[in-house]
């Protein structure tokens, strides 16, 4: 897509995010309401005991009545549409050709990883603290988003002949 008009739906999705929910937009905290309600499901009786976990049950409040949850799957259901409608719908790992699928899939859960806890430590990810802090210019929003970029930039050169 047209790298103008896809920053400009982002940016026309963020206000309307703003306008109907109040909220920007993020997905970080999405994932961690999943995994609460997971630690939930297996030891409930740990969950609703815990200093951190207990905090997402007060009241019989269930974790994934979140909206951010509700976000996540429409992004999912979103990018689903998105190729089937283009004709891009499919399993595939794009790698180089010195780079096995293995190797490939392994460093990008790992950097997903590291990128929802980096995320949670800072409490917001690049749509939420740095897209939406942007929006109504924080500047926590600003910093995030030159600490984002800027550390990726740095280590760009260490990763990439896993990428191309």
């Amino acid at each position: 897509m047209n790298p103008y008009l896809a920053g400009t739906m982002l940016g026309l999705v963020l206000l309307a995010a703003i306008y109907f929910s109040g909220r920007g937009l993020g997905a970080s905290g999405g994932i961690k309401y999943c995994v609460v309600s997971v630690v939930g499901a297996i030891t409930p009786e740990h969950a609703t005991n815990s200093a951190y976990f207990g905090k997402y049950f007060e009241g019989g409040a269930k974790p994934l009545n979140n909206w951010l949850v509700y976000e996540i799957l429409g992004v999912l259901l979103g990018g689903f549409l998105s190729g089937l409608y283009s004709g891009r719908l499919g399993f595939k790992v794009e790698r180089p050709a010195n780079v096995s699928s293995y190797r490939r899939l392994i460093f990008a859960f790992l950097g997903g990883t590291f990128f929802v806890f980096g995320a949670q430590l800072a409490r917001g990810c690049t749509s939420g603290a740095a897209l939406s802090g942007m929006a109504v210019l924080s500047t926590a929003g600003f910093v995030t988003m030159v600490a984002i970029f800027g550390s990726a930039y740095m280590f760009a050169w260490f990763f990439r002949r896993n990428w191309v």
